[in-house]
């Protein structure tokens, strides 16, 4: 962590609150909801009094259920004007939804998050791009703070970590997360529960949906994109639910003549929600920070009101201008 000093500033301010709530990005992944719950559980363990939740659609995700989510509460039941209120996995406050009037009205912000398009809000922000995870901050700062890591931590913790380099395989895979993580694993992680929850199971459906997707898959060999698209009526006819389909971007991506894919989820309400991932040479970050959103070079979405074959344009034009 470069600026130790804030870091420390984020740790005294949990330490010194009596309530601590704790918020993060809309449609969790295993990061925003394994960093924010292992939080959480450890702040609950000193005696505070801790609420955590996420703006709508508040749905955990199956794959992330298996997480300890005793502490979650829906954004109606979250406290109005909270006495300490930490963001997570959050690259600005619109990433909370509904939960940004909270953070308004709230004594204090504490943001922790490592994505690189965040330029800093909130009264105290740690934002640390190297860090492999938020999940990575959250365990600095119990370091500092000298709180006992549980399994329950752990835990999440090590969700955090797994989801957000890719089972260790992708390019954000330090040797400090690697250490980490087996310290995470000492304390009681156990990543053949995470493994097999996150990446290893889904519902019948989810072929359903797959093979939909995989069978409109298209090639741009010049632009090296890899592309499809799903529906609302695709998921309907599919019997899953779009929580299913988080690790669909992963086939996707499988494409070895395309340096990005490209993932688009057209909904009826007229939005379309896209998921980039990139091999390194192409900056989706930066791309879906164009776009209205956000992410990391590797991995990033945004979401717009257009129609899927729109987008898809769009898409195609600006891959080139990220390279």
């Amino acid at each position: 962590m470069e600026n130790r000093t804030v870091l420390e500033q984020a740790a005294a301010a949990i330490a010194g609150a009596g309530d601590v709530a704790l918020a993060c990005h809309v449609g969790p992944d295993g990061d925003a909801l394994g960093s924010m719950l292992g939080l959480a559980i450890a702040a609950s363990n000193q005696g505070k009094k801790v609420v955590a939740s996420f703006g709508s659609p508040f749905v955990v995700p199956p794959s992330l259920s298996f997480l300890p989510t005793d502490l979650l509460v829906a954004p109606g039941d979250f406290p109005a004007s909270p006495e300490l209120m930490v963001l997570l996995d959050a690259g600005s406050v619109e990433r909370v939804g509904e939960l940004a009037k909270n953070a308004d009205a709230a004594g204090t912000v504490v943001v922790l998050d490592h994505h690189v398009t965040n330029s800093g809000f909130g009264d105290i922000a740690v934002i640390d791009p190297a860090a492999a995870a938020t999940g990575e901050i959250v365990y600095d700062i119990l370091q500092i703070l000298g709180w006992e890591m549980t399994p329950d931590i752990a835990l999440c913790l090590h969700t955090a970590l797994v989801t957000d380099t890719g089972r260790f395989q992708y390019s954000n895979t330090t040797p400090r997360a690697l250490r980490i993580a087996a310290d995470l694993v000492a304390a009681g992680a156990q990543p053949s529960l995470i493994g097999r929850h996150v990446y290893e199971e889904a519902p019948f459906g989810y072929l359903k949906a797959a093979a939909t997707a995989l069978g409109r898959a298209r090639l741009d060999s010049e632009r090296g994109v890899v592309y499809t698209w799903l529906t609302d009526r695709d998921i309907e006819q599919s019997n899953v639910t779009w929580d299913d389909t988080e690790t669909l971007i992963d086939l996707i991506r499988l494409a070895a003549e395309a340096d990005t894919a490209v993932l688009a989820k057209g909904h009826s309400d007229g939005r379309v929600k896209v998921s980039l991932r990139s091999r390194g040479g192409t900056d989706v970050g930066a791309l879906a920070a164009a776009m209205g959103g956000g992410g990391h070079r590797l991995a990033a979405g945004f979401t717009v009101d257009a129609g899927v074959e729109d987008v898809m344009t769009k898409v195609l034009e600006a891959v080139e201008d990220y390279r």
